[in-house]
């Protein structure tokens, strides 16, 4: 698949300038793929959001979760990540906004599996979990 789409998770009250400078910067790197921003706009109410969100991530080929130094308080991305595991989307984090790796994670985003904001390692990130879950 030339053009893998990625849904961006990120914390929705503490993150959105890094989601946005990902998203913006991923559009203009040279790296070898395209990710779409698949995320919510805006806060909706809990059920709306439930299903609006499973649909998109069940759409995209990678959940990518941007995680920052606030993740503990992050509920959202924790539902997220539990909805990609369910339709067998691979997922895979990166760093932002001074996180590293003593940094907590969101629930169920593995500390080998996030990785810092570097768009070659980004890029082998991509092409991995195009290889991987539902890809295959």
């Amino acid at each position: 698949m030339a053009d893998p789409r990625a849904f961006i998770s990120f914390d929705f009250d503490h993150n959105v300038t890094q989601k946005n400078l990902f998203v913006g910067q991923s559009k203009n790197s040279k790296t070898p793929f395209s990710i779409e921003d698949w995320s919510s706009k805006s806060s909706l109410p809990q059920s709306q959001w439930e299903a609006l969100i499973k649909g998109k991530i069940g759409k995209c080929n990678m959940l990518i979760v941007l995680s920052g130094k606030t993740m503990a308080s992050a509920t959202g991305v924790s539902k997220e990540i539990t909805m990609a595991k369910d339709q067998s989307v691979p997922i895979f984090g990166v760093y932002v906004d001074g996180a590293n790796t003593t940094s907590n994670l969101p629930s169920g985003l593995a500390r080998n599996r996030t990785i810092a904001w570097n768009w070659d390692d980004i890029a082998a990130a991509v092409d991995q979990m195009m290889g991987e879950g539902k890809n295959k």
